[in-house]
């Protein structure tokens, strides 16, 4: 317990200190390249980079302060963890490897901390090591190795240009920009890798709280935010822009369905994660990015709240079975609320700066009519969801067990409080010291009423379709939540995969025991009794084979 301590109060110190230093960069218009040259190999350089600018130093220090907090409430959360050393170090692993992605604009670099994020989350995720979590575990290494082998061929691909520095690139190199683009929509869960995020939740609620909701998921968005000059105009960015709108609106029309609670809060995170990137897709890095900053305070804050109530619920995750929750928990009841509203973009709350900013610019663009549709329908099934999150939790009738008996814990309370002050001021804030203070949008009353007017649909949806069951809905209700068939898609793809692979690894092994016992070790013993052609023929092509080898390098 007393690492626990001691790693979050370093944390905590870290994100003071990168907190100041971004307002320091940011007002002196000051960024920073360190550059290390490790080797040269015929006139390519390889090379370490760090660029310190404010906006590095912001996301560091907001993934500082979310894993501070969340190693206090993992003190709680996991006490009765045998092997409590070993989430730590797991966490730690998780948290330096973003780092390393965070201030690298070198595509080595980047591809270092991005297998430490891939390695590390799914360790997390089968870190309970049970069927459900090998299974997520499985779907969530196989989707996020087709972004990993994107990347891997970026950086070969990238010999073409003479250095792994992503400022040697340009419009011209379309291939790489399209591997690029393929590793940020795996690791960000766009269509039609999306499945692996809701499988993922099968992780401890403290790594959802970090991993799967503020970290390692807009790992691809900070990517695409750092090469995004390069993308404009092209044919990616507006495939993007499509692929973006359609995962807003299957999370959302999904999450309006699931009776997981994990689930709808991983779905509310896969439609926030598919705002960012149609906002993204339209040229408007920073306000992405100032939405990712704000979305990951109140989304791990939502986490938080929601591993309190399965801790207190005997592990029940099914919101039908809770009610109630109100009288017995006001701490983590309030929290839950702010994060709620925060999410719905509630006026004066964190989400609201950022969620009513990318509204208005995208009513102020030319953008296909059916797509702004499906945008503003994404917006109410977000209120939706969560009105129904509030409703099933706190306001339902308790069911269940007969007699529950609840406390709220200190550590606990400390860590979801500080959260949600910031999810209070977080928004006014950073966007008086960072974004956009002289920020001004002269538009039409109506078209600014038109956000009001779906937030009010969302109300009704509600309170129709769910609060009064009308048009029957729950008949359709498997093809409303089942992913749009992406998973069935996944085994279709997968399984002949994994048999090939499978006959590959066997003729490995054998190819191994054969050349360690049978070849090395018995060859000449063998050779005395009775002569075998494909031993000595092997044997003669490995002594070639090294012959040629010291060749080449003398």
């Amino acid at each position: 317990m007393m690492n626990f301590l001691i790693c979050s109060f370093f944390m905590l110190l870290l994100f003071m200190l990168m907190f100041f230093f971004s307002v320091f960069l940011n007002l002196m218009d000051l960024s920073y390249m360190l550059e290390w040259l490790l080797f040269n190999f015929n006139s390519l350089n390889m090379e370490i980079f760090i660029l310190i600018d404010w906006i590095s130093c912001l996301f560091i220090s907001v993934v500082m302060m979310i894993s501070s907090m969340i190693l206090l409430y993992s003190m709680v959360y996991m006490k009765n963890e045998i092997y409590l050393n070993r989430f730590l170090i797991l966490l730690s692993l998780f948290i330096l490897s973003m780092v390393v992605m965070i201030i690298s604009p070198n595509l080595i670099s980047i591809l270092l901390g991005w297998d430490g994020l891939g390695l590390s989350s799914y360790c997390l995720v089968i870190y309970y090591q049970n069927y459900s979590s090998y299974n997520s575990g499985m779907v969530t290494v196989l989707c996020n190795r087709i972004g990993d082998v994107g990347l891997l061929m970026a950086v070969g691909l990238m010999f073409m240009v003479g250095s792994w520095n992503m400022y040697f690139l340009s419009n011209d190199f379309f291939l790489i920009l399209l591997m690029v683009f393929l590793a940020s929509i795996t690791k960000s869960a766009q269509i039609p890798f999306s499945i692996w995020l809701p499988m993922a939740m099968a992780a401890p609620t403290p790594v959802s709280a970090l991993v799967h909701s503020s970290t390692l998921v807009t790992a691809g968005i900070y990517l695409m935010i750092r090469y995004m000059k390069f993308f404009y105009g092209g044919m990616i960015i507006k495939l993007l822009f499509y692929l973006s709108v359609f995962t807003m609106f299957m999370s959302g029309l999904m999450a309006n369905f699931e009776n997981d609670l994990k689930k709808i809060i991983a779905l509310s995170t896969l439609s926030q994660l598919g705002l960012m990137m149609m906002i993204l897709s339209l040229g408007l890095g920073l306000v992405a990015f100032f939405h990712l900053i704000i979305h990951a305070i109140f989304k791990s804050l939502l986490f938080m709240c929601a591993g309190v109530m399965i801790h207190l619920m005997d592990s029940n995750q099914d919101i039908r079975y809770s009610g109630k929750l109100n009288e017995f928990i006001p701490f983590t009841m309030m929290s839950f609320y702010v994060s709620n509203l925060s999410l719905m973009g509630f006026p004066f709350l964190s989400g609201f700066y950022s969620k009513d900013l990318i509204m208005e610019l995208m009513y102020l663009m030319n953008i296909n009519l059916l797509l702004l549709i499906l945008m503003l329908l994404s917006l109410s099934l977000t209120v939706s969801y969560s009105l129904r999150l509030i409703y099933s939790i706190f306001f339902s009738q308790i069911k269940g067990k007969s007699f529950y008996y609840y406390s709220e814990n200190l550590l606990m309370n400390f860590s979801m409080m500080f959260l949600m002050s910031l999810s209070l001021i977080s928004g006014s804030l950073l966007m008086w010291l960072f974004f956009f203070d002289n920020y001004f949008l002269l538009m039409d009353i109506f078209v600014k009423l038109i956000t009001m007017i779906m937030l009010i649909f969302g109300v009704i949806i509600f309170m129709g379709f769910f609060f009064k069951n009308l048009l029957k809905l729950y008949f359709y209700s498997y093809f409303f939540s089942s992913m749009w068939f992406m998973n069935y898609l996944y085994v279709m793809l997968y399984k002949n995969f994994l048999i090939i692979s499978l006959k590959f690894y066997i003729m490995d092994k054998s190819w191994v025991e054969f050349m360690s016992k049978n070849l090395l070790l018995n060859l000449f013993k063998d050779s005395i009794y009775y002569y075998n052609f494909f031993k000595i023929f092997m044997f003669i092509l490995i002594v070639l084979f090294f012959m040629l080898l010291l060749w080449m390098v003398s």
